[in-house]
């Protein structure tokens, strides 16, 4: 069962409700729809909100050379961390500890949502994304998700668009 409380101001982390309101992204608050269990996986998520697990997506972050680097991924696909590195021209990727991905972010592993971050990251997102007329991604907490087209996804983001997606077998 879902809820979404009328304002969406219990279902989004605040500092995300805000994110929305100061993008002009007040629609999307409304959207936000909670649920009473985890949604903190690609997996968990799909289930809850009935979708294809592709058009979960998830928001990672990595460390490029030290510096925190967001990877906006299809649920179905994992990162291919090479190409990440080659895409940035970086030494060494790494997955960021968590007390980086909360430091950078604001949000707990599994919770993180693509854009409204304490701090600006660069952040690429992987091509599949766009396959898709709709994607759900986290809203700050590992409880809640909200519905957005692929395309303004990305440009609310300020992704690059790159396919660092590993090859499926």
């Amino acid at each position: 069962m879902t809820t979404t409380d009328a304002d969406g101001s219990e279902a989004a982390h605040p500092r995300f409700a805000e994110a929305l309101r100061a993008l002009g992204l007040d629609e999307l608050t409304a959207r936000v729809r909670r649920f009473p269990d985890a949604t903190r996986t690609a997996d968990e998520a799909a289930a809850a909100v009935g979708c294809e697990l592709s058009q979960i997506c998830k928001s990672l972050i990595f460390a490029a050379d030290g510096v925190p680097v967001l990877v906006l991924m299809d649920g179905a696909s994992r990162v291919d961390l090479e190409l990440v590195r080659r895409e940035l021209g970086a030494d060494k990727v790494t997955r960021a500890k968590a007390d980086v991905v909360r430091e950078t972010t604001g949000y707990a592993i599994g919770g993180v949502p693509p854009f409204g971050h304490r701090t600006r990251t660069r952040v690429l997102a992987d091509r599949s994304l766009l396959g898709h007329d709709l994607v759900w991604a986290a809203a700050g907490n590992p409880y809640a998700v909200f519905p957005i087209a692929p395309e303004d996804l990305v440009a609310h983001a300020g992704a690059t668009v790159v396919d660092v997606r590993e090859p499926t077998p």
